[in-house]
């Protein structure tokens, strides 16, 4: 064992230490305590003169663990490096998921990914063995598999480098999404600050049946929500039909809120969760839980009176919920799949499926796995093979070894699914199809969680529809959108026709055990002083990082503006993924993607915009940004609604920052980015009156004026200068408290913390 597990004594110091914290918290808020309540106020710092009001300021907690995947871990690292740490301050792993491309199947893309991404892997293993931090290799598994498998406990708070890190809420903990700027802090021993999220109820009854999965539970909330109805909320579930739910499906619905722009999701302790424990080689770490009940649910009073203590409260029928269906291009476009069939020439969606994919963070379960393979199953005995290529990503090798063993791969290969590496790969944008071309039209449908433009195979006109394993793979059956699973028939090779029936539960855990993964986790050494981090001297990939540059002290006079966006600007369409992934440990060579997906409110463009200083009008983003940077002007964006939402990547904050970003005003920030752009020096307000938005013109410049009284709670006065000589003021709001304002004057969070 290493300091890197989670151990009993690290569980039995977390209840510790929660226990005393709540004594405090119960007797400065004289009432009972939700779930969600208990176990982020259970970690505060200073239970005493921490500001227990939600939704108006900040809480500074202590977590119990870090999670960081390859992509992200690279920067997070960087920056770490730089901290003169060292070890870490608290049990962190790296995952190996994110850079392993699929297309021949899962021998030939691991090859590939070894020998094309050799050096960053270096690096991450020489860092991660130096540190003090575990490392799982490549084709170990996705983040949030592995975690919930090994460290995930019930009640425990940890924070991770990835937006799908909620995932672990299905094992009952806190656990949120980070910039790599909020996991340095936490490695290096300083809490975690974060907005002081609300709460929204979810009240589960009744039980799931035939075709209904946990991934129904979660579609059917984005859509009641919306992409925005989350932010800086946590979503607590509760109610008798939370029992009926496997911690695995739990944790499909947890990684899922996300998309709603959550601060985490969080199912209470039962006697599901204790069982996944004990069949995950964690008996102890159930033992303690069940000794500890009364902190891993909410009081009494929560369930008898729930309009008490949530914002509010979503009631969702299990027994009368029909299987989803979300998108195109997103997640919270949710109808019945009876609804998408009849959709489908209404809205003028390519009927014919190209592609069907089951898998990611969100769906690779042994359940998950069981129920889809139920389905094929039905199919191969009649002779059938899908009607479109089928790509099944297991979510750890634990998973993928266990379900060669027990049969369901052999039934999906049956039909003929091609088994990819245990990585995100298509999810993420790690795909490469040679089925389309740019630009054309297309119709694939996914167990994943996200389904931006461009999202899975970098062409902006895939209309991606996500659903439960077992619905994709009756879609991939017959080929088309316009069928519904639970209607319509499907003609076998003889000619005959049938109906295929819902698939039958799948037990949440294979009756003769999981075969443990031994191969795939390496931990820190033992003398750190006999590893050398490995970053080669010119490198493409890896890159030292150096300060940003601390504030002058002046407004912000007169800067241009960069970019204008309008509608969805989320950090895939700021810093896209797909092939930019190999360079996201090279701050320089990766903003050269900076804005490439980012609509211009002017043009209806995607990437491109005006050069104040040239004129040219059809220049790239990052381009006009580094001309910008060589003459000495710094910049400002100009963003719609929910502006960043989506992943966690700090890169979408970075390259702003690095090629000369002062400010970002948009109407509403998401929770995760306007904390990274806040991480890295970069001012990011609100317009005060969201209709200023509409004020500003192509070819403007913008003032920000009196930052030197920059000060919590107090308006920012802007001025648009137009380019016919007029000028308009506007208020902007922020959310800084007096240490971010520290680290806007420093540059960054990481300038101030070395100070």
């Amino acid at each position: 064992m290493t300091a890197v597990d989670t151990t009993t004594d690290l569980v039995s110091r977390s209840y510790e230490r929660t226990r005393r914290t709540l004594e405090t918290v119960r007797a400065r808020l004289r009432r009972p305590l939700t779930y969600a309540e208990k176990t982020l106020l259970g970690h505060l710092e200073d239970p005493i003169g921490a500001d227990l009001r939600p939704r108006t300021g900040y809480i500074r907690l202590l977590p119990d663990r870090v999670a960081m995947q390859d992509a992200t871990a690279q920067m997070a690292l960087l920056q770490f490096m730089q901290a003169g740490q060292e070890r870490v301050s608290v049990p962190t792993t790296v995952h190996c998921d994110h850079l392993i491309l699929a297309r021949d199947g899962a021998g030939p893309d691991l090859k590939g990914a070894l020998e094309g991404n050799r050096e960053v892997f270096e690096f991450l293993a020489t860092a991660s063995a130096k540190y003090g931090i575990g490392f799982w290799k490549p084709g170990a598994g996705i983040i949030h598999q592995v975690v919930l498998e090994n460290y995930a406990f019930p009640g425990g708070l940890m924070i991770g480098t990835d937006s799908h890190t909620p995932n672990a809420g299905g094992l009952g903990m806190f656990a949120s999404g980070v910039g790599g700027a909020d996991a340095v802090d936490v490695m290096a021993g300083f809490p975690w600050e974060v907005p002081y999220p609300g709460l929204i109820g979810v009240r589960l009854t009744g039980k799931p049946f035939g075709w209904t999965s946990p991934k129904d539970v979660i579609l059917r909330l984005c859509g009641i929500l919306t992409v925005k109805g989350g932010t800086n909320r946590v979503l607590e579930y509760f109610g008798p039909g939370a029992a009926e739910l496997s911690c695995t499906g739990k944790g499909t619905i947890t990684n899922m809120g996300a998309e709603l722009g959550a601060t985490t999701s969080i199912f209470p302790y039962d006697a599901r969760m204790a069982a996944y424990l004990r069949n995950t080689d964690r008996g102890p770490l159930a033992d303690l839980a069940d000794q500890n009940r009364d902190l891993l649910t909410a009081d009494p009073e929560v369930e008898k009176e729930p309009e008490r203590f949530f914002d509010r409260i979503v009631e969702i029928d299990l027994g009368a919920l029909q299987p989803h269906v979300v998108g195109p291009h997103t997640p919270d476009l949710a109808r019945t799949v009876f609804e998408l069939a009849a959709a489908v020439e209404g809205e003028g969606y390519p009927d014919r499926i190209r592609y069907a994919l089951i898998g990611s963070c969100t769906n690779s379960s042994y359940e998950d796995m069981g129920r889809a393979a139920d389905v094929a199953a039905q199919a191969a005995d009649r002779g059938m093979r899908m009607a479109v290529p089928l790509l099944v990503t297991p979510g750890s090798e634990q998973i993928r070894a266990t379900i060669e063993r027990d049969g369901q791969m052999a039934a999906l290969e049956r039909v003929g699914a091609t088994v990819l590496a245990n990585a995100c790969g298509p999810c993420i944008g790690q795909w490469k199809r040679d089925d389309i071309q740019e630009g054309e039209r297309n119709s694939i449908v996914s167990s994943f969680n996200r389904n931006f433009p461009r999202r899975n195979d970098g062409n902006p006109t895939t209309l991606s529809f996500l659903t439960s394993p077992e619905i994709v793979v009756a879609y991939g059956l017959a080929g088309r959108l316009s069928f519904d699973p639970l209607r319509d028939s499907l003609e076998a090779p003889d000619g005959t026709r049938f109906t295929l029936t819902p698939p039958r539960p799948a037990p949440d855990f294979p009756e003769r055990g999981f075969v443990r993964d031994l191969e795939g986790y390496r931990p820190p050494a033992a003398d750190p002083a006999t590893v050398r981090v490995m970053v080669r001297a010119g490198s493409e990939r890896l890159q030292i990082l150096k300060p940003f540059e601390v504030w002058d002290g002046k407004d912000f006079v007169e800067l241009p503006l960069l970019l204008k966006a309008t509608g969805k600007c989320t950090t895939d369409h700021i810093s896209p993924a797909g092939h930019w992934l190999r360079f996201r440990g090279h701050l320089d060579r990766i903003s050269d993607n900076m804005f490439l997906g980012a609509v211009n409110a002017f043009t209806g463009q995607a990437g491109k915009g005006l050069n104040q200083a040239t004129g040219n009008r059809d220049a790239p983003f990052a381009q006009i940004a580094r001309d910008y940077k060589k003459r000495g002007l710094r910049w400002v964006v100009v963003g719609d609604e929910s502006y960043g939402e989506g992943s966690s990547r700090e890169h979408a904050a970075m390259s702003p920052r690095f090629l000369g970003c002062a400010s970002v005003v948009a109407r509403s920030f998401a929770r995760i980015h306007e904390s990274n752009l806040k991480k890295q020096g970069v001012l990011p307000l609100t317009f005060a009156h969201p209709e200023d938005y509409d004020k500003v013109e192509e070819g403007d410049r913008i003032s920000l004026l009196n930052l030197a009284a920059l000060s919590p709670g107090k308006e920012v006065r802007g001025r648009i200068h137009h380019a016919d000589g007029t000028a308009e003021e506007f208020l902007a709001e922020h959310g800084l408290n007096q240490e971010q304002i520290g680290w806007f004057r420093a540059g960054s969070a990481l300038n101030a913390m070395k100070k």
